[in-house]
């Protein structure tokens, strides 16, 4: 099981990263609190580990902005959370061939047997716009025939995450709030939730 620490926005961020050792990470570029410059996030690249991958987060962002950060290696993935169709998708694998993971506001079943067929590398299956903290049916993913590996999102933390995988079985997990005490990442949150993962 993979772990995603998204939403990372101070410099002490990366340091908690680096030593609890999630697979990826998010830059959040879209207007969020979370929100980060290009100019941070690619100050903060070369103090990640290279082991752990960066993943930018992208609102209706700009094909020109998004390839250019992949291209460059401030991010390794791009997750789009909004309109983005599949002529955005297919042109940004054709500009960077990069991976593409691209978010699922799960409402129904059919919410995320619609998303199968994308050209996305990867779905994101959130609770509605993403990043409430909610989460969402999770009986609705066992209801689908999954095809394409997922990353589950969408309040998920310490007390609840062995459920969700239970119901889901998701490529990876991926946690923001639930790694924060008030509203900033917590290094032993994140610290505890990698370890339960790694030994669970």
């Amino acid at each position: 099981m993979k772990i995603k620490i998204c939403g990372l926005f101070r410099d002490c961020d990366i340091d908690y990263v680096n030593e609890a050792m999630p697979d990826f990470i998010g830059f959040v570029f879209a207007k969020s609190r979370r929100q980060v410059s290009i100019e941070w996030a690619e100050a903060m690249r070369p103090r990640l580990r290279s082991e752990i991958t960066p993943v930018g987060v992208f609102v209706n962002e700009s094909l020109a902005k998004v390839a250019k950060l992949l291209k460059d290696n401030i991010i390794a993935m791009a997750q789009l959370h909004g309109e983005e169709n599949e002529n955005y998708i297919q042109a940004l694998k054709a500009l960077t061939n990069k991976p593409i993971i691209k978010a699922v506001r799960v409402l129904s079943c059919e919410d995320i047997v619609a998303a199968q067929h994308t050209l996305a590398d990867y779905l994101l299956l959130d609770n509605g716009a993403g990043g409430t903290g909610e989460s969402f049916d999770w009986s609705l993913v066992r209801q689908v025939k999954q095809q394409k590996p997922f990353f589950l999102a969408g309040g998920l933390k310490a007390d609840n995450i062995e459920q969700a995988i239970a119901a889901t079985k998701p490529y990876t997990v991926d946690l923001s709030s639930g790694v924060e005490t008030d509203g900033m990442k917590d290094r032993d949150k994140i610290l505890e939730i990698v370890r339960r993962m790694r030994n669970g």
